[in-house]
């Protein structure tokens, strides 16, 4: 990856490279992430980029980050535990669920062949894909549409994970992972969650549900999670 991604010289360059690696060391490497290519993305892409400006200062922090429309972008954490536990090897096709400001596509396009983004609020999902693709990334696709239907045009997918949370996984997800496929996402209401790993065996079927971490995201909102009014 490009290293003026960090900044427009030097000084700029030096200080966004010094707060990612203090967050890579104390945040991931610190709390057991062990997955090196998580922490390789995680130190190639800029997160403060896909920060509002007035957060980027807070970007690097072991904090989640408002983005407008009641939405977030997920604390650092959360998010190598989210990659890590969907165990890519590269090269996998990958369904992300609740794309935001496009971090984690940014991060799965490091990782992986292909992405499929979705975002349903679709003023964010405009400014997600610019971002993208002026920072350079050319493997994915992002639209704005309910996320609960998946995008089945494009499947199957090796991958899916979800950064909003539901009391259970949309059926639309499970029918489109291919054998073999993992579905990272977080499960349960409002205040109480748990990041959970469903992987479809060989034979079409789901193994028991692994529990990984408490966690707690937004609403799944659509017809296969949450009402936007409840």
């Amino acid at each position: 990856m490009n290293p003026s991604f960090f900044g427009s010289g030097p000084k700029t360059d030096s200080r966004w490279a010094r707060m990612c690696e203090e967050m890579i060391q104390t945040q991931l490497l610190d709390r057991g992430i062990k997955d090196k290519s998580v922490i390789a993305a995680m130190r190639r892409v800029p997160r403060h980029l896909f920060a509002p400006e007035v957060f980027h200062d807070k970007a690097y922090s072991d904090r989640a980050l408002p983005i407008g429309n009641a939405q977030t972008i997920s604390q650092p954490y959360m998010v190598a535990i989210s990659l890590e536990t969907l165990a890519l090897t590269g090269g996998e096709k990958v369904l992300e669920i609740g794309a935001g400001t496009g971090y984690v596509t940014a991060l799965l396009a490091e990782m992986a062949g292909q992405i499929r983004a979705i975002e349903r609020i679709p003023s964010l999902a405009e400014s997600a894909r610019v971002r993208l693709e002026k920072l350079g990334y050319t493997n994915f696709l992002l639209r704005a549409v309910d996320g609960t239907f998946g995008w089945e045009d494009e499947a199957p997918y090796d991958a899916i994970v979800s950064a909003a949370s539901a009391l259970e996984p949309p059926s639309p997800w499970l029918d489109q992972l291919k054998p073999g496929g993992r579905l990272v996402m977080p499960l349960g209401g409002e205040k109480s969650q748990t990041l959970v790993r469903y992987v479809k065996g060989q034979d079409g079927k789901f193994r028991e549900p692994e529990e990984i971490v408490k966690c707690v995201f937004v609403k799944l909102i659509g017809r296969h999670g949450w009402s936007e009014n409840a």
